[in-house]
């Protein structure tokens, strides 16, 4: 049987009880914003709108982290100021990467679904659930959206979020570069309301970008810059970076930045514990740029993060920017001042290389030069997500020969490659549309099942060894495979990757011990109850990537006055593996070293080189032997 008992966790209940007032209560003193915190806000606001502007829009600014800071209850007041910010993120922590309606179930709203599934099934494994857009939306499964201050009422309601965020830490989107056409903001800039003139970036006629300044820009899509629109006011054509139906929100009208800022306060009073700032490459335009990573783009992340500083320090900020790696690492800003989390973008397409070629040492160099970012912000490690894997975060370290490779694999498994357009008339891959678990594993292949579970497996626990925060994408939970029949029935790309599924039929292929889906939840879920009960992989501590051999990944987290080291071994290969570890690379007087998964010992030898045999795919954690310690060691 592979249901967890329904004892409450208590633990996640202490930890994420944080419910709002419903109201403000002005009886109390009102939020006093120090002159630092001031003067940092004014900073960034200076960069965006010049001084004059600024000024008068920090006015607005303070009244509303005022108004946001009154709804805070007396027990949150009192426990803030023992928060500390190097624990935010933990080796405890797992994120859950899921759209609200993943799982179905008669009788229940989707919310409810995903919320006794994570109570039956993930107990003691996730801590943190980044639901995916809840909102009504247009298109593009919940990244359009008509309304940012709603829930969706086909998944459930505010109630149900915000009691999910009392046992959870909870991740929002930050949709925040664009809006749907079919949003009220949207109709009042078409209808020429006052005060939404200048809501989005629109122009007079469609040749109104300049051919040399069109072609500098970043797109991550291949349809038409600009979209005409029929307004009171006539014909405009309006920029969308991504579809005609996701308009782009225009931050140089401060306006929009306020009724920004006021949504994003309003999601902290619903219970998000994390923004993630969707897609925020684009959300600042300037012509003769690349209207991407611009100087603003970074000083609204700064200023989103300022905000957030002074009245809701727990909330971290976490960027989405499918970019290349030094570009990605940018977000990080100076480590205590922009996003506390970046999505670690060049993974994906690094791991899948690896177990392609069962070749480690494109992912070891990359790895090797990670750095520690701060004590306060981290990386994001995930494989798969909701779009798919994207290959830019590997553009410059893989050559377009291996990035070539990774499509042409992913079209022979049953995927689907996105395009972006370069801006000179060609086109380069952008994205893989495929299953993770269809990504490595070819369903026509003639391989054993149990060989493809480990595969899969192996190739998991690598971002769980990794400095950083892990995620995983629900279908991955349950090594789902390519959708084939959504794309046949002319739904887009990406839906190769979004099955509903239902809770019924789900349980009882995790009771199947016969399936590929039981083998992959059970011992997935053991995997990752392993990691968080180790602390040398805590987001803080040490990381050495080691030269284990081609066929082996080979990472050493903890140690070095820290905690008790972790040896983490992955064959990446389809054949035994030997990996050969000299003393000098434990940092640990040990002899003896115990595997955390299987609980198999394994000798350092009298010339102080830990030999260990891996098997296909096989994953060791090796930590050293608590009772050969305490003998003193060789």
């Amino acid at each position: 049987m592979v249901v967890d008992s329904p004892q409450a966790p208590a633990l996640l209940a202490a930890r994420y009880q944080r419910t709002h007032l419903p109201e403000p209560d002005f009886s109390r003193p009102l939020l006093e914003v120090r002159p630092d915190q001031r003067g940092r806000v004014l900073e960034k606001l200076t960069v965006l709108y010049g001084p004059e502007r600024a000024a008068a829009c920090y006015a607005e600014v303070e009244r509303m982290m005022k108004v946001y800071h009154a709804h805070k209850t007396p027990e949150m007041l009192a426990e803030e100021p023992s928060f500390d910010p190097t624990e935010r993120f933990t080796e405890k922590d797992l994120i859950l990467i899921t759209y609200g309606d993943l799982l179905t179930s008669p009788g229940k709203t989707p919310l409810k679904a995903l919320s006794d599934f994570l109570d039956r099934f993930m107990r003691g494994a996730v801590n943190t659930v980044h639901i995916l857009p809840f909102f009504p939306y247009s298109s593009d499964r919940g990244f359009s959206i008509i309304d940012y201050t709603e829930v969706d009422p086909r998944l459930g309601t505010w109630q149900e979020i915000e009691q999910l965020s009392r046992r959870f830490r909870l991740m929002f989107d930050g949709v925040f570069n664009h809006a749907s056409a079919k949003s009220r903001w949207f109709q009042r800039y078409l209808n020429g309301r006052p005060g939404y003139e200048d809501f989005f970036v629109a122009f007079n006629t469609r040749d109104a970008i300049d051919p040399d300044h069109l072609r500098l820009i970043l797109r991550p899509r291949t349809s038409d810059l600009l979209t005409r629109f029929q307004g009171i006011n006539g014909a405009r054509w309006v920029w969308t970076t991504f579809s005609p139906d996701q308009v782009d929100l225009n931050f140089k009208n401060e306006r929009v930045l306020l009724r920004v800022l006021d949504i994003l306060l309003d999601y902290v009073r619903h219970g998000a514990d994390m923004i993630r700032m969707d897609a925020v490459t684009y959300i600042w335009r300037e012509l003769g740029t690349r209207c991407a990573h611009l100087r603003e783009t970074h000083a609204l992340v700064q200023l989103f993060r300022a905000v957030l500083d002074v009245v809701a320090p727990q909330v971290a900020i976490v960027t989405e920017t499918n970019v290349p790696h030094e570009e990605n690492l940018s977000y990080f800003g100076d480590g205590s001042n922009e996003a506390q989390m970046v999505y670690n973008f060049a993974l994906p397409p690094l791991v899948l290389h690896t177990f392609h070629t069962g070749d480690v040492s494109r992912l070891r160099a990359w790895a090797a030069n990670l750095r520690r970012i701060s004590s306060t912000a981290t990386y994001f490690n995930f494989l798969d997500s909701h779009d798919g894997i994207g290959l830019s975060g590997a553009k410059g370290i893989l050559g377009p020969a291996e990035i070539d490779a990774l499509v042409e694999r992913a079209l022979a498994h049953g995927g689907l490659v996105s395009h972006r357009a370069n801006g000179d008339g060609t086109r380069s891959p952008y994205e893989l549309n495929v299953t993770w678990y269809s990504a490595l594993n070819r369903e026509d292949a003639d391989e054993p099942q149990a060989l493809q579970v480990n595969r899969f497996l192996a190739s998991r626990s690598i971002p769980l060894a990794l400095m950083g925060v892990p995620g995983v994408y629900l279908p991955s939970l349950f090594g789902a495979k390519n959708d084939t029949g959504a794309v046949l029935k002319g739904s887009e790309a990406r839906s190769i990757n979004r099955k509903t599924i239902d809770e019924t039929a789900l349980f009882e292929k995790l009771r199947d011990r016969h399936t590929w889906v039981h083998e992959v939840a059970v011992r997935f879920r053991r995997l990752v109850r392993r990691r968080i009960a180790t602390p040398a992989f805590h987001p803080n501590a040490a990381q050495r990537v080691l030269d284990a051999g081609p066929g082996v990944f080979a990472v050493r987290r903890g140690g070095t006055g820290g905690p008790a080291p972790v040896l983490a071994l992955t064959n990446v290969t389809s054949r035994p593996q030997e990996a050969v570890v000299v003393r000098e690379m434990l940092e640990s007087p040990a002899v003896t070293w115990r595997d955390r998964i299987t609980g198999r010992a394994r000798r350092v030898d009298p010339r102080g080189v830990l030999w260990v045999s891996l098997r296909p795919y096989e994953v060791l954690w090796l930590t050293p032997d608590d009772d050969d310690l305490v003998a003193g060691g060789p």
